[in-house]
């Protein structure tokens, strides 16, 4: 880790903004994220970083990821909700989690490059903010990277530059690089039953529910399962923050999302996240 750190160097101070928003459902956490992008895009706004949860539990689904892996019915019958992302990456139950969105240019020094170069320097943002909770946590490099794309879960394959613990999966990522900048999603599961997603995935018999329950278990992990006690989101969300701030030269100012964030987000949650054409287009 410290090889790492001193071979990237640090980028120039700069200032970012920092928000916390209160649980909510699939759709507006999606537009809210959309909105920031479009007004950092306008300079409106300095880049972001923003901490949130969910309210109710939600299954989200990577920008490229077939409707056909979810069972909606299951789904439907736990009172979860479903959103499609605009990031890529496979399906993700946020419940019991702190999720974290940046949002940046792509000229930013952080953020420049690829999306394997970016997750890299972000990465040693969560690993630092994850050690100040004490978990003697890892990056997953490019050797240990154990890809199976026909998988529909997030969580059963860390990929190159993910934290994880002891080879589990702790942290998932998930980044799209567009015109207007860079938006990079990730979720930390802090405590709860990792393998629920199961529940409400496409099966063809539930011996394979079963299996899938199992490989979840033995390939991810969550706060409590490390530490033995339940880490609160404040702390969580505080210890993350400090270690953009430390490993990546960040000074973070308390903020808030601004009126024209806040309509713009209403009409992309009204016109696209809540809508079937955006959700089941593939």
């Amino acid at each position: 880790m410290d090889v790492m750190r001193k071979d990237r160097g640090s980028p120039p101070r700069t200032q970012w903004r920092l928000i916390h928003t209160p649980p909510a459902n699939g759709a507006w956490n999606m537009a809210l994220d959309e909105a920031v992008l479009e007004s950092m895009a306008e300079k409106s706004v300095l880049p972001t970083m923003r901490f949130y949860s969910w309210q109710p539990p939600c299954l989200s689904l990577g920008y490229a990821q077939p409707i056909a892996d979810i069972n909606q019915k299951r789904l439907q019958e736990r009172g979860w909700d479903l959103v499609r992302r605009p990031t890529g990456g496979k399906a993700i139950l946020h419940a019991d989690e702190l999720t974290y969105a940046v949002i940046g240019p792509q000229d930013e020094p952080r953020l420049r490059g690829g999306v394997l170069e970016s997750y890299q320097r972000l990465s040693m943002g969560l690993l630092l903010g994850l050690e100040k909770l004490g978990l003697p946590v890892q990056v997953v490099t490019d050797s240990e990277g154990d890809h199976d794309r026909e998988q529909p879960i997030c969580f059963q394959n860390p990929s190159d530059f993910e934290i994880t613990f002891q080879g589990k999966k702790l942290v998932g990522s998930a980044q799209a690089r567009r015109k207007e900048g860079v938006l990079q999603h990730g979720t930390l599961p802090l405590h709860g039953d990792l393998a629920r997603i199961a529940e409400v995935l496409d099966f063809s018999h539930e011996e394979a529910r079963e299996e899938a329950r199992e490989r979840l278990l033995e390939k991810a992990i969550n706060v409590t399962m490390i530490g033995e006690e339940i880490v609160s989101w404040e702390k969580a969300a505080q210890a993350i923050a400090a270690g953009f701030e430390e490993a990546l030269n960040i000074e973070f100012l308390a903020g808030k999302l601004t009126s024209s964030e806040l309509d713009r987000a209403q009409i992309l949650m009204d016109e696209k996240y809540q809508n079937p054409s955006w959700t089941h287009r593939l």
